[in-house]
């Protein structure tokens, strides 16, 4: 049984369907902080736990056949975690220093974590592989970091086999439109965009137009909410065979314009856009070079065309349920 903490999440819950649809069991833990509940797969055992409940975690693991751990659950907006880091610290690293205790407690050594591509900060170059020195710039990086540097400590002093997974920018839906992206707050640019179309926001703003890029706005590499979804369930195959970090992203970088005039084709509609000067942190350029993905977990992404990713995004915008 595979244990997945957070996954009434955005990628926790398509993370949770892809295992089911595999022939997987699985345990669902989640606070419904942020989650969503009509998110879980109804095939999947739900239970209503938090990271800082130890006591829910012990009986996480005294009441289900735990073989393995996929860990999504954290707080993840960049912005609130200069804000208010205290918040992070707390939850996201005690909170995991907590569910490897009860991991041990149980015998159960094998983690599949949620990292990103934040733990890089500002590229030194482009793409970036995981050779790239580790300088986050926000809180939110630090933590994830901090994180991974834990289980590597663990690995040498328990024998923990872990994976962290650095993911770039998760984007689109699932295939069918059951399941979706939906924050509050929202501050992902495709459903930002979408939103827009859908006469939900008024406009979009796009966030400095003067970067060293083919359009002068920035470019980022977006990642499919299933690829991300396979990537996982490949990691937890591959966990006693490699320890460390794996990045996950496409290798394409897209620019702000580029997803609107896509996500514009997309749907058919055009909306207000509002230029702003840059925000501080923007790089200019963050993609990703995947070859460690392909050769280590045997990895492909199956969308890499913007457009294929957006229409899935669209395709939920339309018909939300939560």
């Amino acid at each position: 049984m595979i244990l997945v903490m957070g996954g009434a999440g955005y990628i926790g819950s398509h993370t949770v369907r892809h295992l089911l649809d595999n022939g997987y069991e699985v345990v669902v833990a989640d606070n419904l902080i942020y989650g969503h509940r009509e998110a879980v797969d109804e095939r999947a055992k739900f239970v209503h736990a938090d990271l800082l409940d130890p006591y829910s975690l012990d009986n996480l693991f005294k009441n289900n056949q735990i073989e393995a751990v996929i860990h999504f659950a954290a707080f993840a907006y960049v912005g609130e975690s200069v804000n208010e880091p205290e918040k992070y610290y707390y939850n996201n690293v005690i909170g995991t220093i907590n569910l490897l205790h009860a991991m041990l407690a149980h015998n159960v050594k094998k983690i599949v974590f949620s990292s990103t591509c934040a733990t890089y900060g500002e590229p030194q170059y482009t793409p970036i592989d995981e050779q790239h020195n580790q300088a986050p710039i926000n809180p939110y990086g630090r933590v994830k970091l901090t994180i991974e540097q834990i289980f590597a400590d663990y690995e040498r002093a328990y024998g923990l086999q872990h994976i962290a997974l650095r993911y770039f920018n998760a984007a689109g839906c699932s295939a069918d439109g059951k399941i979706g992206e939906s924050h509050t707050p929202e501050t992902h640019l495709i459903p930002l965009v979408l939103k827009a179309i859908s006469g939900e926001r008024k406009d979009i703003k796009v966030f400095g137009t003067d970067y060293d890029t083919p359009d002068g706005t920035c470019i980022r590499d977006y990642i499919h909410v299933e690829d991300l979804a396979l990537a996982h369930s490949l990691a937890v195959e591959k966990l006693g065979t490699y320890n460390g970090c794996v990045n996950l992203g496409t290798g394409i970088g897209t620019s702000v314009k580029e997803i609107i005039t896509a996500a514009e084709e997309v749907s058919g509609k055009k909306f207000p856009t509002e230029y702003a000067p840059r925000r501080a942190g923007d790089p200019a350029r963050l993609f990703a070079n995947n070859t460690k993905a392909k050769e280590i977990l045997g990895w492909q992404p199956k969308y890499t065309n913007i457009k294929d990713i957006i229409q899935t995004a669209w395709n939920w915008e339309l018909n939300r349920r939560y």
